[in-house]
């Protein structure tokens, strides 16, 4: 049986890089549809949810970024941040924000259209994932952490709602427990990505979660660092029915 095609929207002000982008995608099989403004994104998201969003950070009606915090708060679509800001900050909130990737202009289109279908990749088998462990329960230590609402609950009885970044990292986290991860592992199962020597995102999320989960930030352990090899999750984890 033939697969339905996947659905792309590209949300860009540069008509040209528009234009480009579109026709990138449609070669290669996807439906693309194209807007200017972030309003008419979130509009066309009432009637249609496509299944990846390409979203420029300098459009018109505001900034890409609230665009993707809102999008990510409203439904649950890959998105793609596509740029000209080079800034180390604007890719560490925006992937923070629950982003699935970041491409800084210029960029060859077929390397976007590459990491889009690994993107898209990803985004599967998590729904999968997400099936296996729908209405379940994640416990450690006296913790509680609930995949379908993000809440993390501490053993006083605290809750507090993790950002989608943070709580794709914990989720990578709690499959993987008792068991080294190198960053490049963590970079790609959370976000699909090639890590580079100089990218500190996973650094920056993982001290978040061990403000939140770790009696002491400076001495962990839960979250354990493993010198020149990456980072341990070093409790037992048991998944229940919520």
């Amino acid at each position: 049986m033939q697969q339905h095609a996947k659905d792309i929207v590209i949300v860009e002000d540069e008509i040209q890089v528009a234009r480009t982008v579109s026709r990138a995608f449609a070669d290669s099989g996807y439906g693309v549809r194209h807007f200017v403004r972030g309003r008419d994104l979130l509009h066309h998201l009432k009637q249609s949810v496509p299944d990846l969003c390409v979203i420029d950070l300098g459009l018109p009606d505001g900034d890409g970024l609230e665009l993707v915090r809102e999008i990510q708060a409203r439904y649950d679509i890959a998105v793609i941040i596509l740029t000209g800001r080079g800034d180390t900050m604007d890719r560490v909130v925006g992937l923070e924000l629950g982003a699935d990737d970041y491409i800084v202009k210029p960029f060859e289109p077929r390397e976007l259209v590459a990491r889009a279908k690994a993107v898209l990749r990803r985004f599967e088998r998590k729904a999968v994932a997400d099936a296996e462990h729908a209405g379940k329960t994640a416990r450690f230590c006296d913790w509680t952490f609930c995949p379908d609402t993000y809440a993390l609950t501490s053993p006083q009885g605290d809750t507090t709602t993790l950002s989608a970044a943070e709580a794709k990292l914990l989720r990578v986290l709690l499959d993987a427990p008792n068991r080294i991860l190198s960053r490049e592992q963590i970079l790609e199962m959370v976000s699909g990505q090639d890590y580079s020597p100089f990218d500190r995102s996973i650094d920056v999320r993982i001290s978040r979660l061990r403000n939140k989960i770790e009696e002491d930030s400076r001495d962990p352990q839960v979250i354990k660092t493993v010198y020149g090899a990456g980072y341990i999750f070093a409790a037992s984890v048991e998944w229940s029915d919520s």
